[in-house]
Protein backbone atom coordinates (compact mmCIF):
# COMPACT_ATOMS: atom_id res chain seq x y z
CA UNK A 1 0.00 0.00 0.00
CA UNK A 2 2.68 1.97 0.79
CA UNK A 3 4.71 1.37 -2.12
CA UNK A 4 1.85 1.76 -4.61
CA UNK A 5 1.42 5.31 -2.55
CA UNK A 6 4.96 6.64 -2.95
CA UNK A 7 4.40 4.84 -6.72
CA UNK A 8 2.02 7.21 -7.58
CA UNK A 9 3.59 10.24 -5.72
CA UNK A 10 6.36 9.66 -8.04
CA UNK A 11 4.74 9.43 -11.10
CA UNK A 12 2.35 12.74 -10.45
CA UNK A 13 5.68 14.37 -9.41
CA UNK A 14 7.07 12.92 -13.17
CA UNK A 15 4.34 14.22 -15.17
CA UNK A 16 4.12 17.52 -12.83
CA UNK A 17 7.70 17.53 -14.24
CA UNK A 18 6.94 16.87 -17.96
CA UNK A 19 4.19 19.47 -17.94
CA UNK A 20 6.60 22.42 -16.49
CA UNK A 21 9.14 20.68 -19.09
CA UNK A 22 6.60 20.99 -21.94
CA UNK A 23 5.12 24.52 -20.57
CA UNK A 24 8.56 25.37 -20.60
CA UNK A 25 9.63 24.42 -24.10
CA UNK A 26 6.27 25.69 -25.51
CA UNK A 27 7.15 29.70 -24.09
CA UNK A 28 10.64 29.28 -25.36
CA UNK A 29 8.93 28.23 -28.96
CA UNK A 30 6.51 31.13 -28.59
CA UNK A 31 9.16 33.63 -27.49
CA UNK A 32 11.36 32.41 -30.55
CA UNK A 33 8.32 32.61 -33.12
CA UNK A 34 7.78 36.24 -31.72
CA UNK A 35 11.80 37.02 -32.04
CA UNK A 36 11.49 35.69 -35.60
CA UNK A 37 8.53 37.97 -36.74
CA UNK A 38 10.36 40.92 -34.99
CA UNK A 39 13.30 40.38 -37.01
CA UNK A 40 11.23 40.20 -40.22
CA UNK A 41 9.53 43.45 -39.10
CA UNK A 42 6.20 41.73 -38.58
CA UNK A 43 5.39 43.76 -35.46
CA UNK A 44 1.55 43.22 -35.43
CA UNK A 45 2.46 38.94 -35.31
CA UNK A 46 5.14 39.45 -33.37
CA UNK A 47 2.48 41.37 -30.49
CA UNK A 48 -0.19 38.85 -30.80
CA UNK A 49 2.52 36.15 -29.74
CA UNK A 50 3.73 38.17 -27.02
CA UNK A 51 0.21 38.80 -25.87
CA UNK A 52 -0.72 35.01 -25.87
CA UNK A 53 2.76 34.26 -24.10
CA UNK A 54 1.48 36.85 -21.58
CA UNK A 55 -1.82 35.22 -20.96
CA UNK A 56 -1.04 32.18 -21.08
CA UNK A 57 2.12 32.77 -18.16
CA UNK A 58 1.52 35.72 -16.54
CA UNK A 59 5.17 35.28 -15.33
CA UNK A 60 7.35 35.68 -18.25
CA UNK A 61 9.22 38.63 -17.57
CA UNK A 62 10.99 38.04 -21.29
CA UNK A 63 7.69 38.42 -22.97
CA UNK A 64 6.58 41.65 -21.25
CA UNK A 65 10.17 42.85 -21.94
CA UNK A 66 10.07 41.98 -25.59
CA UNK A 67 5.92 43.52 -25.89
CA UNK A 68 7.74 46.94 -23.84
CA UNK A 69 10.78 46.37 -26.65
CA UNK A 70 8.32 46.63 -29.35
CA UNK A 71 5.89 49.71 -28.43
CA UNK A 72 9.01 51.54 -27.61
CA UNK A 73 9.94 50.84 -31.53
CA UNK A 74 6.51 51.84 -32.72
CA UNK A 75 6.93 55.16 -30.51
CA UNK A 76 4.39 54.32 -28.01
CA UNK A 77 6.48 54.95 -25.08
CA UNK A 78 3.34 54.86 -22.57
CA UNK A 79 2.23 51.39 -23.62
CA UNK A 80 5.43 50.73 -23.40
CA UNK A 81 5.95 51.79 -20.03
CA UNK A 82 2.93 49.79 -18.72
CA UNK A 83 4.50 46.27 -20.13
CA UNK A 84 7.75 46.73 -18.52
CA UNK A 85 6.27 47.93 -15.13
CA UNK A 86 4.08 44.97 -15.08
CA UNK A 87 6.89 42.84 -16.00
CA UNK A 88 9.30 43.92 -13.04
CA UNK A 89 7.11 41.58 -10.80
CA UNK A 90 7.38 38.89 -13.31
CA UNK A 91 8.89 35.60 -11.58
CA UNK A 92 11.19 34.63 -15.01
CA UNK A 93 12.96 37.00 -16.31
CA UNK A 94 11.58 40.13 -14.40
CA UNK A 95 14.79 41.99 -13.81
CA UNK A 96 14.64 42.41 -18.32
CA UNK A 97 12.00 45.24 -17.75
CA UNK A 98 14.30 47.17 -15.58
CA UNK A 99 16.53 47.60 -18.84
CA UNK A 100 13.20 48.75 -20.91
CA UNK A 101 12.73 51.79 -18.25
CA UNK A 102 16.08 52.49 -18.34
CA UNK A 103 15.92 53.19 -22.06
CA UNK A 104 13.19 55.08 -21.60
CA UNK A 105 15.20 57.42 -18.77
CA UNK A 106 17.82 57.58 -21.75
CA UNK A 107 14.84 59.15 -23.76
CA UNK A 108 13.77 61.53 -21.16
CA UNK A 109 17.23 62.45 -20.88
CA UNK A 110 17.75 61.45 -17.24
CA UNK A 111 21.26 59.14 -17.84
CA UNK A 112 21.95 59.04 -14.17
CA UNK A 113 18.94 57.01 -13.42
CA UNK A 114 19.20 54.49 -16.37
CA UNK A 115 22.82 54.40 -15.46
CA UNK A 116 21.42 53.16 -12.13
CA UNK A 117 19.12 50.43 -13.65
CA UNK A 118 21.68 48.90 -15.77
CA UNK A 119 24.80 48.99 -13.21
CA UNK A 120 21.81 46.98 -11.20
CA UNK A 121 21.23 44.45 -13.70
CA UNK A 122 24.65 43.64 -14.25
CA UNK A 123 25.84 43.53 -10.70
CA UNK A 124 23.38 40.70 -10.80
CA UNK A 125 24.71 38.74 -13.71
CA UNK A 126 26.38 35.12 -13.10
CA UNK A 127 30.12 35.40 -14.76
CA UNK A 128 29.36 33.34 -17.72
CA UNK A 129 26.12 35.22 -18.38
CA UNK A 130 25.75 37.87 -21.12
CA UNK A 131 22.63 38.17 -22.76
CA UNK A 132 22.43 41.69 -20.63
CA UNK A 133 24.69 43.09 -21.84
CA UNK A 134 23.38 43.01 -25.48
CA UNK A 135 19.80 44.05 -24.08
CA UNK A 136 21.70 47.31 -22.48
CA UNK A 137 23.60 47.53 -25.71
CA UNK A 138 20.62 47.74 -27.74
CA UNK A 139 19.21 50.38 -25.31
CA UNK A 140 21.85 52.92 -25.70
CA UNK A 141 21.86 52.01 -29.67
CA UNK A 142 18.14 52.55 -29.72
CA UNK A 143 17.62 55.70 -27.73
CA UNK A 144 16.22 59.02 -28.70
CA UNK A 145 19.84 60.35 -28.59
CA UNK A 146 22.42 57.05 -29.52
CA UNK A 147 25.36 56.33 -27.32
CA UNK A 148 27.05 53.90 -29.72
CA UNK A 149 30.40 54.15 -28.04
CA UNK A 150 29.06 52.64 -24.82
CA UNK A 151 26.97 50.21 -26.40
CA UNK A 152 30.44 49.14 -27.85
CA UNK A 153 31.85 49.38 -24.73
CA UNK A 154 29.53 46.78 -23.28
CA UNK A 155 29.42 44.78 -26.18
CA UNK A 156 32.88 44.09 -26.40
CA UNK A 157 32.52 42.40 -23.01
CA UNK A 158 29.86 40.02 -24.21
CA UNK A 159 32.30 39.33 -26.59
CA UNK A 160 34.83 38.12 -24.00
CA UNK A 161 32.20 36.42 -22.64
CA UNK A 162 31.39 34.49 -26.11
CA UNK A 163 32.78 35.90 -29.11
CA UNK A 164 30.93 33.40 -30.95
CA UNK A 165 27.41 34.17 -30.27
CA UNK A 166 25.82 36.02 -33.35
CA UNK A 167 23.52 37.91 -31.20
CA UNK A 168 26.58 39.76 -30.02
CA UNK A 169 28.46 40.04 -33.12
CA UNK A 170 25.18 41.41 -34.65
CA UNK A 171 24.78 43.72 -31.94
CA UNK A 172 28.26 44.83 -32.26
CA UNK A 173 27.75 45.54 -36.42
CA UNK A 174 24.92 47.96 -35.56
CA UNK A 175 26.86 49.68 -33.11
CA UNK A 176 29.87 50.08 -34.92
CA UNK A 177 27.67 51.04 -38.42
CA UNK A 178 25.92 53.17 -35.83
CA UNK A 179 29.46 54.71 -35.36
CA UNK A 180 30.25 55.54 -38.81
CA UNK A 181 33.00 52.83 -38.07
CA UNK A 182 32.33 50.75 -41.69
CA UNK A 183 35.99 48.75 -41.15
CA UNK A 184 34.87 47.07 -37.65
CA UNK A 185 30.61 47.11 -38.73
CA UNK A 186 31.78 44.32 -41.72
CA UNK A 187 33.74 41.91 -40.08
CA UNK A 188 30.96 41.68 -37.22
CA UNK A 189 28.66 41.35 -39.70
CA UNK A 190 30.20 38.63 -41.42
CA UNK A 191 31.18 36.77 -38.73
CA UNK A 192 27.80 36.66 -37.04
CA UNK A 193 26.41 35.37 -40.45
CA UNK A 194 29.41 32.87 -40.73
CA UNK A 195 28.34 32.16 -36.79
CA UNK A 196 25.07 31.32 -37.39
CA UNK A 197 23.19 31.46 -41.10
CA UNK A 198 20.34 31.59 -40.32
CA UNK A 199 21.06 35.06 -39.12
CA UNK A 200 20.17 36.49 -42.35
CA UNK A 201 20.00 39.88 -41.00
CA UNK A 202 23.58 39.80 -40.56
CA UNK A 203 23.92 39.23 -43.88
CA UNK A 204 21.68 41.66 -45.20
CA UNK A 205 23.38 44.03 -43.37
CA UNK A 206 26.30 43.67 -45.48
CA UNK A 207 24.73 45.47 -48.42
CA UNK A 208 23.89 48.14 -46.03
CA UNK A 209 27.28 49.07 -45.66
CA UNK A 210 28.06 49.30 -49.31
CA UNK A 211 24.65 51.17 -49.60
CA UNK A 212 26.24 53.94 -47.23
CA UNK A 213 29.55 54.21 -49.32
CA UNK A 214 27.14 54.57 -52.59
CA UNK A 215 28.44 50.98 -53.89
CA UNK A 216 25.07 50.62 -55.19
CA UNK A 217 25.11 48.16 -57.70
CA UNK A 218 27.43 45.33 -55.36
CA UNK A 219 24.77 46.77 -52.17
CA UNK A 220 22.28 45.15 -55.00
CA UNK A 221 24.06 41.89 -55.42
CA UNK A 222 24.16 41.63 -51.84
CA UNK A 223 20.67 42.39 -51.40
CA UNK A 224 20.15 39.66 -54.20
CA UNK A 225 21.72 37.34 -52.30
CA UNK A 226 19.83 36.93 -49.26
CA UNK A 227 16.29 37.30 -51.60
CA UNK A 228 18.15 33.88 -53.19
CA UNK A 229 18.11 32.54 -49.69
CA UNK A 230 14.66 33.78 -48.41
CA UNK A 231 12.28 35.58 -50.85
CA UNK A 232 10.16 36.33 -48.13
CA UNK A 233 12.11 38.11 -45.97
CA UNK A 234 10.81 41.26 -45.76
CA UNK A 235 13.16 44.29 -44.70
CA UNK A 236 15.30 43.14 -47.50
CA UNK A 237 12.92 44.53 -50.22
CA UNK A 238 13.13 47.83 -47.97
CA UNK A 239 16.69 47.80 -48.16
CA UNK A 240 16.56 47.60 -52.23
CA UNK A 241 13.85 50.14 -51.72
CA UNK A 242 16.06 52.99 -49.77
CA UNK A 243 18.98 52.18 -52.61
CA UNK A 244 17.33 52.63 -55.49
CA UNK A 245 15.79 55.72 -54.23
CA UNK A 246 19.83 56.74 -53.37
CA UNK A 247 20.89 55.98 -56.41
CA UNK A 248 18.46 58.02 -58.44
CA UNK A 249 19.32 61.10 -56.02
CA UNK A 250 23.04 60.32 -56.63
CA UNK A 251 22.67 59.99 -60.32
CA UNK A 252 19.87 62.03 -61.56
CA UNK A 253 19.69 60.83 -65.10
CA UNK A 254 18.25 57.20 -63.00
CA UNK A 255 16.33 58.96 -61.43
CA UNK A 256 12.77 58.26 -62.77
CA UNK A 257 14.12 54.67 -63.48
CA UNK A 258 15.82 53.88 -59.88
CA UNK A 259 12.57 55.87 -58.11
CA UNK A 260 9.99 53.72 -59.95
CA UNK A 261 12.01 50.53 -58.76
CA UNK A 262 12.34 52.31 -54.96
CA UNK A 263 8.45 52.57 -54.87
CA UNK A 264 7.83 49.26 -56.42
CA UNK A 265 10.25 47.51 -53.53
CA UNK A 266 8.68 49.27 -50.68
CA UNK A 267 5.13 47.91 -51.75
CA UNK A 268 6.84 44.53 -51.44
CA UNK A 269 8.10 45.14 -48.35
CA UNK A 270 4.73 46.37 -46.92
CA UNK A 271 2.73 42.79 -48.63
CA UNK A 272 5.78 40.73 -47.00
CA UNK A 273 5.71 42.69 -43.27
CA UNK A 274 2.18 43.82 -42.25
CA UNK A 275 0.04 47.17 -42.81
CA UNK A 276 0.17 48.03 -38.86
CA UNK A 277 0.16 51.34 -38.05
CA UNK A 278 4.18 51.79 -37.72
CA UNK A 279 4.99 50.11 -41.32
CA UNK A 280 1.94 52.50 -42.84
CA UNK A 281 4.15 55.46 -40.98
CA UNK A 282 7.89 54.13 -42.57
CA UNK A 283 6.02 53.80 -45.73
CA UNK A 284 4.98 57.59 -45.55
CA UNK A 285 8.02 58.74 -44.69
CA UNK A 286 9.79 56.94 -47.54
CA UNK A 287 7.27 58.31 -49.74
CA UNK A 288 8.03 61.69 -48.32
CA UNK A 289 11.65 61.16 -49.74
CA UNK A 290 10.70 59.58 -53.09
CA UNK A 291 8.49 62.98 -53.49
CA UNK A 292 5.35 61.35 -54.30
CA UNK A 293 2.65 63.20 -52.06
CA UNK A 294 -0.29 61.87 -53.56
CA UNK A 295 0.99 58.25 -52.03
CA UNK A 296 1.01 60.25 -49.53
CA UNK A 297 -2.22 61.39 -49.12
CA UNK A 298 -3.94 58.27 -49.71
CA UNK A 299 -1.35 56.42 -46.87
CA UNK A 300 -2.12 59.75 -44.39
CA UNK A 301 -5.91 58.93 -44.55
CA UNK A 302 -5.71 55.36 -44.57
CA UNK A 303 -4.09 56.03 -41.50
CA UNK A 304 -6.10 58.03 -39.70
CA UNK A 305 -9.35 55.99 -40.45
CA UNK A 306 -6.95 52.73 -38.42
CA UNK A 307 -5.88 55.27 -35.51
CA UNK A 308 -7.41 58.67 -36.07
CA UNK A 309 -5.94 60.07 -32.57
CA UNK A 310 -1.78 59.82 -33.53
CA UNK A 311 -1.12 63.27 -34.04
CA UNK A 312 1.89 61.98 -36.48
CA UNK A 313 -0.31 61.55 -38.87
CA UNK A 314 -1.05 65.12 -39.06
CA UNK A 315 1.96 65.15 -39.77
CA UNK A 316 1.87 63.02 -43.34
CA UNK A 317 -1.79 65.32 -43.83
CA UNK A 318 -0.01 68.89 -43.99
CA UNK A 319 2.90 67.95 -45.76
CA UNK A 320 0.30 65.84 -48.50
CA UNK A 321 -1.86 68.54 -48.40
CA UNK A 322 1.10 71.29 -49.20
CA UNK A 323 2.28 69.60 -52.24
CA UNK A 324 -1.20 68.79 -53.53
CA UNK A 325 -2.43 72.75 -53.12
CA UNK A 326 -4.37 72.32 -50.09
CA UNK A 327 -2.89 75.16 -47.97
CA UNK A 328 -5.31 75.56 -46.01
CA UNK A 329 -5.39 71.83 -45.24
CA UNK A 330 -1.83 72.16 -44.58
CA UNK A 331 -1.21 75.08 -42.11
CA UNK A 332 -3.97 73.55 -40.45
CA UNK A 333 -3.09 70.00 -39.95
CA UNK A 334 0.89 71.62 -39.29
CA UNK A 335 -0.05 73.69 -36.96
CA UNK A 336 -2.20 70.99 -34.67
CA UNK A 337 0.71 68.72 -34.84
CA UNK A 338 3.60 71.51 -34.04
CA UNK A 339 1.54 72.93 -30.91
CA UNK A 340 1.00 69.31 -29.86
CA UNK A 341 3.35 68.68 -26.63
CA UNK A 342 3.26 65.34 -27.42
CA UNK A 343 4.51 65.38 -31.00
CA UNK A 344 8.13 64.71 -31.84
CA UNK A 345 8.37 67.68 -33.85
CA UNK A 346 11.51 67.76 -36.65
CA UNK A 347 12.70 70.37 -38.42
CA UNK A 348 11.04 69.34 -41.65
CA UNK A 349 7.59 70.19 -40.12
CA UNK A 350 8.30 73.90 -39.23
CA UNK A 351 9.44 74.28 -42.71
CA UNK A 352 6.35 72.71 -44.46
CA UNK A 353 4.35 74.87 -41.72
CA UNK A 354 6.26 77.82 -43.10
CA UNK A 355 6.10 77.48 -46.81
CA UNK A 356 2.21 76.63 -46.16
CA UNK A 357 2.13 80.47 -44.54
CA UNK A 358 4.07 81.97 -47.04
CA UNK A 359 2.33 80.57 -50.16
CA UNK A 360 -1.12 81.36 -48.64
CA UNK A 361 0.51 85.29 -47.95
CA UNK A 362 2.02 85.52 -51.61
CA UNK A 363 -0.67 84.25 -54.02
CA UNK A 364 0.33 84.57 -57.78
CA UNK A 365 1.47 88.01 -58.58
CA UNK A 366 1.73 89.47 -54.74
CA UNK A 367 3.57 92.41 -55.41
CA UNK A 368 4.57 92.23 -51.05
CA UNK A 369 4.06 89.70 -48.26
CA UNK A 370 2.04 91.12 -45.24
CA UNK A 371 4.42 91.70 -42.74
CA UNK A 372 2.82 89.85 -40.03
CA UNK A 373 2.66 86.55 -41.82
CA UNK A 374 6.68 86.83 -43.00
CA UNK A 375 7.37 87.57 -39.76
CA UNK A 376 5.68 84.13 -38.78
CA UNK A 377 7.00 82.35 -41.54
CA UNK A 378 10.25 83.80 -40.63
CA UNK A 379 10.04 82.29 -36.86
CA UNK A 380 8.76 78.72 -38.71
CA UNK A 381 12.28 78.94 -40.52
CA UNK A 382 14.09 80.29 -37.80
CA UNK A 383 12.21 77.20 -35.32
CA UNK A 384 13.28 74.33 -37.93
CA UNK A 385 17.33 75.81 -38.36
CA UNK A 386 17.05 75.32 -34.31
CA UNK A 387 16.02 71.46 -34.65
CA UNK A 388 18.64 71.27 -37.21
CA UNK A 389 20.54 73.31 -38.28
CA UNK A 390 20.94 71.51 -41.85
CA UNK A 391 17.39 72.75 -42.25
CA UNK A 392 19.13 76.35 -43.67
CA UNK A 393 19.95 74.86 -47.21
CA UNK A 394 16.49 75.21 -47.80
CA UNK A 395 16.34 78.79 -47.21
CA UNK A 396 18.16 78.66 -50.90
CA UNK A 397 15.68 77.97 -52.68
CA UNK A 398 12.17 79.28 -50.95
CA UNK A 399 14.27 82.20 -51.27
CA UNK A 400 15.32 82.34 -54.97
CA UNK A 401 11.42 82.24 -55.38
CA UNK A 402 10.62 85.22 -53.46
CA UNK A 403 13.33 87.17 -55.17
CA UNK A 404 11.75 85.99 -58.77
CA UNK A 405 9.36 86.93 -57.65
CA UNK A 406 10.44 90.54 -57.06
CA UNK A 407 9.92 90.64 -53.51
CA UNK A 408 13.07 91.58 -52.30
CA UNK A 409 12.99 92.40 -48.92
CA UNK A 410 10.99 88.79 -48.16
CA UNK A 411 14.07 86.89 -50.04
CA UNK A 412 16.72 89.21 -47.86
CA UNK A 413 14.98 88.06 -44.72
CA UNK A 414 14.98 84.41 -45.59
CA UNK A 415 18.51 84.49 -47.02
CA UNK A 416 19.59 86.27 -43.81
CA UNK A 417 18.90 82.70 -42.03
CA UNK A 418 21.36 80.81 -43.77
CA UNK A 419 23.87 83.40 -45.26
CA UNK A 420 26.04 83.00 -41.66
CA UNK A 421 27.41 79.46 -42.06
CA UNK A 422 30.54 79.31 -43.99
CA UNK A 423 30.83 75.76 -44.01
CA UNK A 424 27.05 75.64 -45.56
CA UNK A 425 27.59 74.14 -49.83
CA UNK A 426 25.09 77.48 -50.34
CA UNK A 427 27.26 80.11 -48.37
CA UNK A 428 28.49 81.78 -51.36
CA UNK A 429 25.00 81.79 -53.28
CA UNK A 430 23.30 82.41 -50.27
CA UNK A 431 25.44 85.72 -49.85
CA UNK A 432 25.05 86.43 -52.97
CA UNK A 433 21.75 86.50 -52.79
CA UNK A 434 21.03 88.08 -49.32
CA UNK A 435 23.32 91.20 -50.95
CA UNK A 436 21.26 91.57 -54.18
CA UNK A 437 17.50 90.99 -52.27
CA UNK A 438 18.87 94.07 -50.54
CA UNK A 439 20.31 96.31 -52.94
CA UNK A 440 17.29 95.68 -55.23
CA UNK A 441 15.00 96.01 -52.49
CA UNK A 442 16.12 99.67 -52.23
CA UNK A 443 16.46 101.11 -55.55
CA UNK A 444 12.62 100.13 -57.04
CA UNK A 445 10.58 103.57 -57.28
CA UNK A 446 9.79 105.04 -53.98
CA UNK A 447 12.25 103.46 -51.86
CA UNK A 448 13.88 104.30 -48.91
CA UNK A 449 17.06 104.09 -48.60
CA UNK A 450 17.95 101.82 -45.67
CA UNK A 451 21.33 102.08 -44.56
CA UNK A 452 21.82 99.38 -42.20
CA UNK A 453 20.08 97.15 -44.58
CA UNK A 454 22.80 98.05 -47.43
CA UNK A 455 25.65 97.84 -44.67
CA UNK A 456 24.35 93.87 -44.30
CA UNK A 457 24.31 93.97 -48.15
CA UNK A 458 27.97 95.31 -48.40
CA UNK A 459 28.82 92.61 -45.49
CA UNK A 460 27.19 89.95 -47.66
CA UNK A 461 29.30 90.71 -51.14
CA UNK A 462 32.40 91.22 -48.79
CA UNK A 463 31.96 87.18 -48.23
CA UNK A 464 31.28 86.32 -51.60
CA UNK A 465 34.30 88.49 -52.41
CA UNK A 466 36.80 87.16 -49.83
CA UNK A 467 35.44 83.15 -49.93
CA UNK A 468 35.65 83.15 -54.26
CA UNK A 469 37.97 86.44 -55.24
CA UNK A 470 37.05 85.89 -59.30
CA UNK A 471 33.28 86.60 -58.37
CA UNK A 472 32.80 90.02 -60.42
CA UNK A 473 29.11 90.42 -59.93
CA UNK A 474 29.60 90.27 -56.44
CA UNK A 475 32.58 93.25 -56.39
CA UNK A 476 30.14 95.90 -58.98
CA UNK A 477 27.02 94.61 -56.59
CA UNK A 478 29.39 95.87 -53.32
CA UNK A 479 30.78 99.14 -55.59
CA UNK A 480 26.86 99.83 -56.38
CA UNK A 481 25.75 99.45 -52.31
CA UNK A 482 28.67 101.76 -51.35
CA UNK A 483 27.39 104.45 -53.51
CA UNK A 484 23.29 103.91 -52.60
CA UNK A 485 25.25 104.54 -49.36
CA UNK A 486 26.74 107.58 -50.54
CA UNK A 487 30.15 105.93 -49.36
CA UNK A 488 31.97 107.62 -52.44
CA UNK A 489 35.50 106.07 -51.16
CA UNK A 490 34.34 102.73 -50.59
CA UNK A 491 32.39 102.80 -54.11
CA UNK A 492 35.36 103.98 -56.08
CA UNK A 493 37.83 101.69 -54.17
CA UNK A 494 35.32 98.42 -54.97
CA UNK A 495 34.82 99.45 -58.71
CA UNK A 496 38.65 99.51 -59.16
CA UNK A 497 39.05 96.27 -58.03
CA UNK A 498 36.23 95.48 -60.53
CA UNK A 499 38.12 96.59 -63.30
CA UNK A 500 41.62 94.72 -62.45
CA UNK A 501 39.49 91.47 -61.93
CA UNK A 502 38.38 91.82 -64.97
CA UNK A 503 41.42 93.33 -67.03
CA UNK A 504 43.71 90.76 -65.43
CA UNK A 505 41.77 87.99 -67.32
CA UNK A 506 42.32 89.43 -70.86
CA UNK A 507 40.96 90.82 -73.45
CA UNK A 508 37.88 88.54 -74.00
CA UNK A 509 36.58 89.46 -70.68
CA UNK A 510 36.95 92.91 -71.19
CA UNK A 511 35.36 92.83 -74.24
CA UNK A 512 32.34 90.99 -73.05
CA UNK A 513 32.23 93.28 -69.78
CA UNK A 514 32.17 96.54 -71.10
CA UNK A 515 29.26 98.37 -70.40
CA UNK A 516 30.08 97.08 -66.67
CA UNK A 517 33.37 98.76 -67.32
CA UNK A 518 32.43 102.19 -68.52
CA UNK A 519 29.88 101.90 -65.21
CA UNK A 520 33.00 101.28 -63.13
CA UNK A 521 34.73 104.17 -65.18
CA UNK A 522 31.93 106.84 -65.33
CA UNK A 523 31.83 106.49 -61.15
CA UNK A 524 35.14 106.69 -60.48
CA UNK A 525 35.65 109.75 -62.29
CA UNK A 526 32.49 111.59 -60.58
CA UNK A 527 34.08 110.98 -57.63
CA UNK A 528 37.46 111.89 -58.48
CA UNK A 529 36.29 115.00 -60.05
CA UNK A 530 35.40 116.74 -57.02
CA UNK A 531 39.28 116.95 -56.08
CA UNK A 532 41.23 115.25 -58.55
CA UNK A 533 40.15 116.25 -62.01
CA UNK A 534 43.08 114.84 -64.15
CA UNK A 535 42.34 111.30 -62.48
CA UNK A 536 38.63 112.04 -63.35
CA UNK A 537 40.00 112.81 -66.66
CA UNK A 538 41.73 109.42 -67.10
CA UNK A 539 39.01 107.57 -66.31
CA UNK A 540 36.59 109.18 -68.76
CA UNK A 541 39.21 109.05 -71.10
CA UNK A 542 38.98 104.72 -70.76
CA UNK A 543 35.28 105.31 -70.92
CA UNK A 544 35.76 107.07 -74.51
CA UNK A 545 37.65 104.62 -75.19
CA UNK A 546 35.52 101.92 -74.51
CA UNK A 547 32.49 103.45 -75.85
CA UNK A 548 33.48 106.85 -78.17
CA UNK A 549 29.48 108.03 -78.07
CA UNK A 550 28.81 107.81 -74.37
CA UNK A 551 26.93 111.15 -73.54
CA UNK A 552 27.65 110.98 -69.88
CA UNK A 553 31.41 110.68 -70.47
CA UNK A 554 31.58 113.10 -73.43
CA UNK A 555 29.62 116.01 -71.06
CA UNK A 556 31.69 115.32 -67.86
CA UNK A 557 34.70 116.12 -70.31
CA UNK A 558 33.77 119.06 -71.25
CA UNK A 559 33.08 120.23 -67.91
CA UNK A 560 36.50 119.25 -66.77
CA UNK A 561 38.48 121.07 -69.30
Amino acid sequence: MIINKYRKMKKMKFFSFVLLLVGFMVNAQDIAQANKAIDAEQYEKAKGLLKSIIKAKPDSGRATFLLGNLYLTQNMPDSARIYFNKGLTAKDEGKLNSIGLGQLDLDAKNIAAAKSKFDAIISDVRRKDYEEYIFIARAYMNAETPDYKKAIELLNIAKDKNGNDPQVLLALGDAYYGNKDQNNAYPAYRNAYQADNSFIRAKMQLGVLLKGAKAYTEAIKAYNEVIALNPNYGPVYRELAETYYLWGNNEPSTYKENITKALSFYEKYMTLTDYSLISRMRHADFLILAKDFKALEVEANMMKEIAGVNPRILRYLGYSAYENGNIDGAINALTDYTSNPTSKVIALDYLFLGKAKLKKGMPEGAKTVDAEVLNSVLLDFQKAIQIDPLAALNMNEIGKELYEAKLFGAAASVFELSANNPDSNNFLIDNFYLGNSIYYNNTFQGAKVDKVMLQKADAAFGNVVTASPGTFDAIIFRARTNKLMDNDEMMAKYYQEYVDAVTAKGPEEVAKDKAKLVEAYNNMASHFANFDKPKAKEFLNKTLAADPTNAYALEAIKLLK
